[in-house]
């Protein structure tokens, strides 16, 4: 539910409930009144006494239509008690706080609460004589001698309807009480379901502040603030997984920075003591200074090599360079590697043929120049860890239903089981082969960033004493639509 939906709903129950507890009370004081202590609380008791409020009202104006020589007569007090008799009504006549007719001896003590009912001026007149309810009605006139006379009319109603104001006064006051604590328990409950996701969300926010990410939120609470939470936890998965991922680039960098250092160390020291031997004399000859040079070249020309690769890796590793896709046929390709790397295999006693397994696509999407580069770094690693006298090297070309297979195959040393997932990390190698070998140690991880950046995906298997095998899995292109690989 939104908070809007929920603030109607609130506001709609503060306003219904107290009005039908309060029609509810009402109801129940009406019923235990009438049904257990006899009171007339009914439409015919209010009946009667509209009706006798009404006789009154008529009398008065009859009076005041009169002309009224003088109230101390008796004629006049006859028709007056005629008049009022109808009622079963009584009458007092007041001049100057005096009184002058009491037909029905009323005592002293109420006719002072008549007179001070008349000198309070009330709308609703009423008064209790003997354990009995009066209407009162006051008629003032003015005699000849500008006398101040009071006419005050009694009627009998039987129960004090004095009841109904207090009624009406414990209806008001049930209203404002109920409403008061309707509007208390919305107001909490409303607030609890926006305060306390609140204070969750705040708690949070202080954790995550501190540095502890793991701290879930918790989507609680109305739509919108379930909304919130969603932002503010899709926030901290994503600084937690930032973080995460600054903390592994600071570790490859680290593991980047020795692999460099120890790498580069062992031609530096070598080109140094070749450089110490020429100049403490011990190259004395031409032929010895040409061979040190040689070699002083030669590791030069290696670091420059692990320079080159180093800033290609990274380069690749930042996406930096862009790929020149191409549709390519992946068996003139592969034919016109062969050609161009075999004379180089021949000097080393390597054998490299190619065997074409595919049927019914031999097209794939592919950056030329950038695969090449993958085809001479996996194949110049086979020749560096070749430990046979007539090293063979296989291009088997086959497919799937949706991607062609490279596989390049030597029979070299093999790699240990355990090794064989690591051989694409950066400067890796294994132990065994490490002191020996010669390159970067960039060769295949630079070989994982082209393939992946092709879409593809690359792996080696171990073929134990009889070598090994690169795996190299590109997605096929029918017509001019690569298939997802």
């Amino acid at each position: 539910m939104d908070i809007k939906k929920r603030f109607i709903i609130s506001n709609t129950i503060t306003a219904i409930v107290p009005v039908i507890i309060t029609v509810i009370t009402i109801s129940g004081f009406l019923f235990v009144s009438s049904k257990f202590l006899g009171m007339d609380m009914n439409y015919d008791g209010f009946k009667k006494n509209v009706l006798i409020r009404s006789e009154l009202v008529a009398i008065r104006n009859d009076i005041l239509k009169q002309n009224i020589e003088n109230v101390e007569e008796t004629k006049f007090q006859e028709n007056l008690s005629q008049q009022i008799s109808s009622l079963n009504g009584k009458f007092i006549i007041i001049k100057e706080h005096k009184i002058i007719a009491n037909p029905n001896n009323i005592n002293k003590i109420d006719i002072e609460k008549c007179m001070e009912l008349v000198e309070k001026n009330k709308m609703d007149k009423k008064i209790v004589i003997d354990r009995i309810s009066y209407m009162v009605e006051v008629i003032n006139i003015n005699s000849k001698d500008n006398a101040a006379i009071s006419l005050i009319l009694l009627a009998p109603i039987g129960e004090d309807i004095s009841l109904l104001n207090k009624l009406i006064i414990a209806a008001i006051v049930v209203y404002i009480i109920s409403f008061i604590i309707t509007n208390m328990i919305m107001s909490y409950l409303f607030s609890k379901r926006i305060i306390k996701p609140i204070k969750d969300l705040k708690k949070a926010t202080i954790e995550i502040s501190t540095g502890n990410l793991n701290c879930e939120i918790i989507e609680d609470g109305d739509k919108e603030i379930q909304e919130l939470c969603h932002g503010f936890e899709a926030m901290r998965v994503q600084l937690k997984d930032s973080i995460t991922m600054k903390m592994k680039y600071d570790d490859n960098r680290k593991v980047l920075i020795s692999s460099i250092s120890h790498d580069l160390k062992t031609p530096i020291t070598s080109i140094k003591g070749y450089v110490e031997g020429i100049l403490d004399g011990v190259a004395n000859t031409q032929e010895k200074r040409k061979n040190y040079l040689k070699t002083i070249y030669s590791k030069a020309e290696h670091i420059d090599h692990m320079i080159d690769d180093l800033l290609l890796y990274s380069k690749l590793d930042l996406n930096q360079i862009p790929f020149n896709f191409e549709k390519t046929d992946i068996i003139e390709y592969f034919n016109y590697c062969v050609y161009e790397i075999e004379p180089e295999l021949i000097k080393n006693n390597i054998k490299i043929q190619l065997k074409n397994d595919l049927k019914t696509c031999k097209y794939v999407m592919i950056d030329r120049e950038r695969m090449r580069r993958v085809i001479l770094n996996i194949i110049g690693n086979s020749c560096k860890y070749m430990d046979k006298e007539q090293g063979e090297i296989t291009l088997n070309l086959r497919e799937t239903n949706s991607s062609i297979i490279i596989e390049i195959r030597d029979n070299g040393s093999g790699i240990d089981n355990d090794d064989i997932n690591k051989i694409f990390y950066r400067f890796y190698r294994s132990d065994t082969a490490r002191s020996g070998a010669k390159g970067s140690g960039l060769g295949l991880s630079i070989a994982k960033q082209i393939v992946e950046g092709h879409k593809g995906r690359i792996w080696a298997v171990s073929h134990g004493d009889e070598g090994t095998s690169i795996m190299i899995s590109l997605g096929k292109v029918m017509g001019n639509k690569q298939v997802e690989n």
